[in-house]
This record gives structure tokens, C-alpha cells and sequence, in this order.
């Protein structure tokens, strides 16, 4: 029986283990540097206490019992794609196929250790829950959420949970009562962030800034991070008692001690099949990946799971001697539920549509709802629907 070895536990990697050990054909293994899967797009609530910490958490050992791969808690530091290699800080594995996906890096710009994320390790987000908790017990501040760009790859940016931050913030602050003893400023270097959601999805978004007083400032290119505030290029200073920052993505450092062919942003190059051309029996899916596709295009979590189950549709075809293949790019689509707190928008984009949907109220459940489908059936409890 053939092995293939899937390095990382995120959506991609656990999505194309299960359907890969699901075909009975493979000895699966799953390797990953920490013991749960950490649910990101509902992570936004762990900063307000909408949510805690171990329900965004999702235990690798429990989608392992239910699916049958196994699991090995370890650290890849190298891979040798030309001898069919991976070392991890305790063992070296062999593999006949190789499925990278543990991620991207993460861009370092100057000052970011006074900066806090919620698109970092998952850890992270507690260390932001608890800045504000002591910004709201001293009862008023400044607060500056943002994200950066990375010019080697534009796919690498994560607005979305910051702009969902700031409103879900918005929202705290105001079912408290002291909204008013709080500044809220949202920075980003480009002219429009968030343009890839369409033009009408930003004019949206914009007129609530206004509406809830959140302000603005985007298009200029940030310097560096200080204690007390961000400083850009025009030697300008945003003032904060608080900074949230999302970096873009960056190829792995894990990648520079490999053989794969990079981009010059350093992610894996891939053909539409996830395949690295170089080696056809190594695939990379979701952040680990070099994406090709419209300007608009976007690494989001559903382009992820897309790319996992194609890797490993297209790898049992391999193995079954068959030429049928499935690419991720006619999938390629920005999709998000943009939580506020009391309420939520549909944003959807692909290569002939954009749009976004209000959702009073119910639009915050139903994230809600996904939070827990997403959980439910990667153990088999609820049953994916169509084309998800």
C-alpha cells in the first residue's frame, strides 16, 4: 500500500486526509505542529467573549478516530522532494505521495512585536482579548485594527477578520456602554482595502464606517509599529493604546529548506491541479500554495478545503492509472459572511458576479451555525452539503 504524508492539520490538510484515507487505497498519515485544528473564521469572537478560546479549537485525535489516518504530532524542518523525504525535528518519513500544506509565513514588518493578530498562532487571539479587557477596565483608549499587503503576492492579504473586528469591537464596546470613551481607526496601506469584495461590497462597508464612527486610514504605506501607534511613510502617527495587525502571508521558512520550485513571494508552485510539476508526486494546497487566477483572487478557507479534496481526488486518480483530474481554479471565488455582532453581510465574488447581502440579526447566527457545521462534519456528525 502506497504512503502518502500530508504535512499540516489546517482545513486543507485534514480535508484531504479524510477523503484519502476514505478511498482505502493509501497508508495516510497526517503530520501537524499542534494537536487541534483551529477554526480562524470564528476566532473573531474570542477578543469580544463571544466566544472561548477551546470552542474555536477542534482536536486533531477526534477527526483522526472518526476517519482512521494517522496522526503524528511533530515539526517538519526540511523536505526532500527528489528523495521522497520529509525530516521532522524527531524522525525522518518517506512518502510516495506528498501533500504541503501547513500554511503560509507571515510578512515582518519593523515594530510588529507591538502588535497583536488574530490570523497568527492561535494563542494570539487571547493575547488580544486580554489587551482589551485591560483597555476597558481603565474605561477609554484608542484602537487601530489593520492588515498589510505583500507586492511579491497580492492573494496574501486578510482584511476580512480585521473589518469584522472592528465592528464585532464596535459592537462590545456599544452593549457596554462606553462606545463613546473609545476611538476606533481602521488603517491599511492600500487606497481602497477590501476591494476585492467587489466596489459595491466597499461602498457598503464604508458607509458604515461613517455610521458608527469608525475612522480611516488607508493608503498609505506603514513604516514601522511603535508602543504608542503606527508610523507611516509620510511620517505621519496613528496614536493607539492598542494594535491589531493582520500581516499578509509570506512563503513558509520551512520552504527555504526544501527543493520544491518557489514563487518570488516563496509559496509552492503548482499547475491548476495542485501538482508541482517538478515532482508529480507532490501536491501543495491552500496558503502553502501559489495561486493563479483573476486579481481579485483571494486564499480563503473554502478555496482551502476545494484544493484538499482535489489533491486527493487527483491523486487516487494517479494511482488508479486514470488521466481524469479536477483543478481549483474554475472554483476560484471570494466568499465571506461578514459578522458585525448583531447582524452580518454576505459578500460573494467570482469572475461574473459581486454582491452583498444584509443580514440583520439572523446573518450572525448563521455564522454562528457554520462555526459549529464546520466542526460537525469533520467528524462525521452532519452531512456536507452539495458543492461544500
Amino acid at each position: 500500500m502506497k504512503k502518502v504524508l500530508i504535512l499540516g492539520g489546517g482545513f486543507a490538510g485534514v480535508e484531504a486526509a479524510i477523503r484519502l484515507q476514505k478511498s482505502k487505497q493509501f497508508e495516510v498519515s497526517l503530520v501537524s505542529d499542534r494537536d487541534y485544528l483551529f477554526v480562524y473564521p470564528i476566532s473573531i469572537w474570542v477578543p469580544v467573549r463571544t466566544l472561548s478560546f477551546e470552542n474555536a479549537k477542534l482536536p486533531l485525535e477526534q477527526i483522526q478516530k472518526k476517519h482512521g489516518f494517522k496522526l503524528i504530532f511533530d515539526k517538519v524542518t526540511a523536505i526532500q522532494a527528489a528523495e521522497n523525504t520529509v525530516q521532522l525535528e524527531t524522525q525522518t518519513l518517506s512518502y510516495d505521495y506528498l501533500v504541503v500544506a501547513f500554511g503560509s509565513g507571515k510578512m515582518q514588518p519593523k515594530g510588529i512585536e507591538y502588535t497583536t493578530t488574530i490570523c497568527g498562532r492561535p494563542e494570539q487571539t487571547l493575547e488580544l482579548r486580554d489587551k482589551l479587557d485591560a483597555l476597558i477596565a481603565k474605561g477609554s483608549g484608542k484602537i487601530a485594527i489593520g492588515f498589510g499587503g505583500n507586492p511579491k503576492d497580492k492573494t496574501t492579504v486578510r482584511g476580512g477578520p480585521g473589518f469584522e473586528l472592528i465592528f464585532n469591537i464596535h459592537h462590545y464596546l456599544k452593549k457596554k456602554g462606553i462606545r463613546k470613551n473609545f476611538e476606533l481607526t481602521m488603517f491599511a496601506p492600500m487606497p481602497e482595502p477590501g476591494a476585492r469584495m467587489g466596489k459595491n461590497a466597499m461602498k457598503a462597508v464604508y458607509k458604515m464606517f461613517l455610521a458608527l464612527n469608525i475612522q480611516s486610514r488607508f493608503g498609505k504605506k506603514i513604516t514601522e509599529f511603535q508602543e504608542d501607534g503606527v508610523v507611516f511613510e509620510d511620517e505621519s502617527k496613528l496614536v493607539s493604546d492598542l494594535i491589531m495587525f493582520i500581516p499578509a502571508g509570506a512563503g513558509s521558512p520551512i520552504l527555504k529548506n526544501s527543493d520544491l520550485p518557489l514563487s518570488e513571494a516563496g509559496f509552492v508552485k503548482i499547475n491548476n491541479f495542485n501538482q508541482v510539476e517538478e515532482f508529480p508526486n507532490v501536491f501543495a494546497i491552500g496558503d502553502a500554495a501559489a495561486y493563479e487566477g483573476p486579481e481579485w483572487t483571494a486564499k480563503q478557507g473554502h478555496i482551502a478545503e476545494i484544493m484538499g479534496a482535489n489533491a486527493a481526488y487527483n491523486i487516487i486518480q494517479i494511482n488508479n492509472e486514470s488521466v481524469k483530474r479536477k483543478g481549483y481554479q474554475e472554483h476560484l471565488s471570494i466568499i465571506c459572511v461578514m459578522d458585525m455582532g448583531n447582524g452580518a453581510a454576505f459578500v460573494y465574488r467570482d469572475s461574473k458576479r459581486e454582491f452583498m447581502i444584509p443580514m440583520p440579526i439572523f446573518g450572525h447566527w448563521m455564522k454562528q451555525a457554520w462555526g459549529l457545521y464546520a466542526k460537525w462534519t469533520k467528524l462525521g456528525l452532519f452531512p456536507r452539503l452539495p458543492g461544500m
